[in-house]
C-alpha cells in the first residue's frame, strides 16, 4: 500500500513535468528571456558598467564587449568579490564561494548567489519528479536514500559562506526527506574520504536504503565495502534499492560492475552539476542525452572544439547547434560568470528537446601525433570492446607513448580489471578497432605507419584509488581524466602498475 508521501509524490511530480514541459518546448524564447533578464540585472555592477551592458541590445552586441573567459582571466573581479566588495560579477555579494580545486590557479573560487542557488537544489529534485512522471514509481520515496558527497562544514571569508558544492547543498535538504537522509551529519562531516566511507557501511547496513546517489567511481567504493562487511551483494543488503543517481563521469565503463556488485539491474538518472551551475539531467529513461536547463538563470553559448583555439572563433546559441557536433559550452549565470569557458565539451543528442550528453573536457584529449581523441571516443571503444564479455573495468585512463623503447608510437591506456581478460591483445585488439571506426585522424595515423596500435598496461587492483590517495585527491567530487596528452599520470602511475 502506497504511504501518504508517495502518493503524494505522483501529482507534484506531474505538476513539474507540465512546467518544464512549456520552457522545453520553447527553448529559444526561453533563452533570450535568461539573456534579457541577465544583462538588466548586472548592468549596475562592475563587470556590467565595464563592459557596458546598458548598450547591449541583442546578442551580436554581446559578443562585441564580452570575450569568453576562463577561470584566470575572470579572476581579478573574483579576487574583488572573495576581499568583501559588493556588486562585482552580480548585484549584492554572493551567498556562497563553492571551493574546488583548480589546475592552474590553484583553488578556484565560484560564486553562488541568492538567484542562483534554487537552480543547484530543485534541478536534482526535478530529476527524481521527472522519473516519478515518466514510471509511476514513487514507491522508493518512503526508503532511505544517501548521497554520497563532501563535508558538509563552511568556514566564513569576508562573510561569505565557503565550502565545496556537495557541501553546501547538503544545507538545503528539504524538511520531509530529511528523515530518510542518510548519512548522519557527524559521519558526512568526515574529513577523510576511507573513514568516512567506513563510518557510512556501518550507518546504513541494516537500513532499507532506496536510492543512491554520487560520483560512480567513490559509491563503487562504497558497494565494495558493503560487500566484504557482509557476503552478500549490495542488491540483497538493500532489498529495496532501485535507482542510482550519479553525475560527474560517464556510468557505462562502470555499468557491468555495479550490476554485478549489486545483482541485478537497477534504473538509473545521470545528473550534470557542477559549482558553475546545474547544467542539465536525465528526463527519460529511454533517451540518450540530458535535458539541458534552459530556464535557470544561465545563458548558454556554443563553439566547435576544433575551432576553439583558433583566433576567432565563432560563437553560437542554442538555435543555430547541430547534433553530434563536439562544442565547448560557455555560459553567463545569475552568480556573475560572464561568457565563462567551464571547460567541458558537450554533444547534442537531440534538438526537439535539447539533450545533450558531455563528450569531454577541452583540455582532456589525445592529440600528440594530430589525432584528436576525446574523452567520448575512449569511454566508446572500452564498451564496444567489453560489451557482452566476462570482463570488467574498475578504471581507466589513456596517454600517448611518443618514444617507446622500440617500435612506432603509441596510446597507451592504463587499465584497472576486476576480472583479468582471457586475452589481453584481443581486448586491446578490439577497443583499437572501435577507436579507429570512430576517429578518421587515428585511422589514418595507423595506416600511414605513424602510430602502432594501441597497448594496454595493467594497473594493480586499487591502483588508481591509492594514486588518488597519493594526490590528495581521495574520494569527494574528484575524478580520474579520462585521457590526457603528456604523460604526468601515466608517470605517476608506474607505482601501481602490475609488473610480469
Amino acid at each position: 500500500m502506497l504511504s501518504l508521501k508517495s502518493a503524494l509524490a505522483k501529482p507534484f511530480a506531474k505538476r513539474v513535468y507540465k512546467k518544464i514541459q512549456k520552457w522545453a518546448n520553447n527553448p529559444v524564447e526561453t533563452q533570450d528571456k535568461v539573456f534579457k533578464d541577465l544583462i538588466s540585472q548586472a548592468a549596475g555592477t562592475a563587470f556590467g558598467i565595464d563592459h557596458d551592458f546598458v548598450s547591449i541590445n541583442n546578442y551580436q552586441d554581446f559578443i562585441k564587449r564580452v570575450p569568453i573567459r576562463d577561470y584566470e582571466a575572470l579572476k581579478p573581479y573574483v579576487d574583488r568579490v572573495v576581499a568583501g566588495e559588493k556588486d562585482i560579477l552580480w548585484t549584492g555579494k554572493p551567498l556562497y564561494f563553492a571551493k574546488t580545486s583548480g589546475t592552474t590557479s590553484g583553488a578556484k573560487y565560484i560564486p553562488i548567489t541568492k538567484q542562483s542557488m534554487p537552480n543547484h537544489v530543485n534541478a536534482a529534485k526535478n530529476a527524481i519528479l521527472l522519473y516519478i512522471h515518466e514510471t509511476g514509481n514513487a514507491k522508493f520515496v518512503d526508503g532511505k536514500m544517501i548521497f554520497l558527497q563532501g563535508s558538509p562544514v563552511l568556514k566564513e571569508q569576508n562573510g561569505v559562506q565557503l565550502g565545496r558544492l556537495s557541501g553546501i547543498v547538503a544545507h538545503f535538504v528539504p524538511k520531509y526527506l530529511q528523515k530518510n537522509r542518510m548519512p548522519s551529519w557527524e559521519t558526512n562531516c568526515i574529513e577523510d574520504w576511507e573513514t568516512k566511507v567506513d563510518a557510512i557501511v556501518e550507518e546504513t547496513v541494516n537500513e532499507d536504503m532506496s536510492i543512491i546517489s554520487g560520483i560512480p567511481s567513490w559509491v563503487q567504493m562504497y558497494f565494495e565495502k558493503l560487500q566484504l562487511k557482509t557476503g552478500k551483494k549490495v542488491g540483497d543488503i538493500f532489498k529495496n534499492f532501485n535507482l542510482f543517481i550519479f553525475g560527474g563521469v560517464n556510468y557505462e565503463p562502470y555499468r557491468a560492475k555495479f550490476e554485478n556488485l549489486i545483482g541485478r539491474k537497477v534504473d538509473s538518472i545521470e545528473l550534470y552539476p557542477a559549482s558553475e551551475g546545474f547544467f542539465a539531467f536525465q528526463d527519460k529513461q529511454d533517451k540518450k542525452g540530458m535535458l539541458l536547463q534552459l530556464n535557470s538563470g544561465m545563458f548558454y553559448e556554443f563553439v566547435k572544439a576544433d575551432e576553439f583555439f583558433d583566433e576567432n572563433p565563432k560563437r553560437i546559441t542554442i538555435k543555430d547547434v547541430e547534433v553530434g557536433i563536439n562544442y565547448v559550452m560557455i555560459i553567463s549565470t545569475n552568480a556573475g560568470l560572464w561568457s565563462y569557458n567551464i571547460g567541458d565539451t558537450v554533444m547534442f543528442t537531440e534538438t526537439k528537446p535539447y539533450r545533450v550528453i558531455v563528450s569531454g573536457r577541452i583540455k582532456h584529449f589525445i592529440s600528440a601525433f594530430g589525432e584528436h581523441v576525446i574523452g567520448k571516443e575512449v569511454e566508446q571503444a572500452m564498451k564496444d570492446a567489453t560489451e557482452g564479455s566476462e570482463v570488467r573495468i574498475n578504471e581507466f585512463t589513456v596517454a600517448p607513448q611518443i618514444s617507446p623503447e622500440s617500435g612506432l608510437p603509441y596510446h597507451e591506456w592504463f587499465v584497472e580489471f576486476e576480472n583479468d581478460p582471457k586475452d589481453i591483445s584481443a581486448l586491446a585488439k578490439k577497443i583499437d578497432k572501435s577507436l579507429q571506426e570512430q576517429n578518421s585522424y587515428y585511422l589514418d595515423l595507423l595506416a600511414g605507419k605513424v602510430l602502432q596500435p594501441l597497448k594496454i598496461t595493467k594497473v594493480e587492483k586499487n591502483g588508481f584509488q591509492n594514486y588518488m590517495k597519493s594526490i590528495g585527491k581521495l574520494g569527494g567530487q574528484n575524478k580520474i581524466p579520462r585521457l590526457a596528452n603528456d604523460r604526468k599520470i601515466a608517470d605517476a602511475l608506474k607505482s601501481f602498475i602490475v609488473t610480469k
